[in-house]
């Protein structure tokens, strides 16, 4: 997790003009999503004022944005469901599927790997320990979308950054948050030599589908990396991208 430079309004905006996008494949009509709220930023600027901003987007429209974008997806999914042959969705799982405000807002937008989680609302809070937790709420809007999805017969593939070693305490979190009936769980190998996360998730995308014979309709994350190919790498290519708002972390 790469925090992001938050020097100035223009680049806050951009972070969120860029955090809803529709991704298409070159066969694929793919809908637009509609673009977040980009937040105001008091004067004069600093750090404090950007993160202040953050916190108030977070709490006002931020959850909105994050709907608007599963609602098109939904939509898109569905009509695509009985047109192709064992379709398949492709979800993320931090700040898609969970959210990990809890730690990020103990930690004031740092990112702290290691170390204890035992003080919460308060920080310091190592995000390590938090995954471990198995306490990140469910996302409303993705909980939704996955729930329907389901119902349509759509097999649902969550592919995480999270690594092997985090996996059982990711599985325990997905199903208490409510996430029931998915495909399967794709965690990163402890020792996986991917220069990059967009890297390590095309190869897993694209060993999904051929082990399982899947046509992706969609990948849904809060990451470019989450939807965007690869380069050099056949398959795995989702035929839409959707991108989910999150102003808060950068991750290549």
């Amino acid at each position: 997790m790469t925090r992001p430079d938050r020097s100035n309004r223009s680049l806050l905006a951009a972070l969120l003009a860029a955090a809803t996008a529709a991704a298409p494949a070159a066969a694929a009509q793919c809908p637009s999503v509609p673009e977040p709220q980009i937040p105001a930023i008091a004067t004069p600027l600093n750090l404090d004022t950007i993160k202040d901003a953050l916190r108030d987007y977070h709490d006002t429209r931020y959850m909105q944005d994050i709907a608007a974008v599963f609602e098109v997806a939904q939509s898109y999914v569905e009509k695509r469901a009985g047109e192709v042959k064992n379709p398949a969705v492709v979800l993320d799982i931090d700040e898609t599927s969970l959210t990990n405000w809890p730690n990020l807002k103990a930690d004031d937008f740092g990112f702290i790997s290691d170390g204890r989680c035992d003080d919460l609302p308060k920080g310091p809070c190592g995000f390590n320990a938090w995954i471990l937790l198995s306490s990140a709420p469910p996302i409303p809007p993705a909980l939704k979308f996955f729930n329907a999805a389901k119902a349509k017969g759509i097999a649902i593939v969550f592919i995480t950054g999270r690594r092997d070693a985090q996996r059982q305490a990711t599985l325990w979190n997905l199903d208490q948050a409510g996430y029931e009936g998915y495909a399967t769980l794709i965690t990163r190998p402890d020792n996986d030599e991917s220069k990059t996360v967009e890297e390590y998730k095309t190869k897993a995308r694209a060993k999904v589908e051929a082990d399982r014979n899947y046509t992706i309709i969609a990948s849904i994350g809060d990451q470019l990396s989450d939807i965007e190919q690869q380069p050099g790498i056949n398959g795995g290519r989702p035929e839409c991208g959707f991108k989910v708002p999150n102003p808060f972390y950068f991750i290549k």
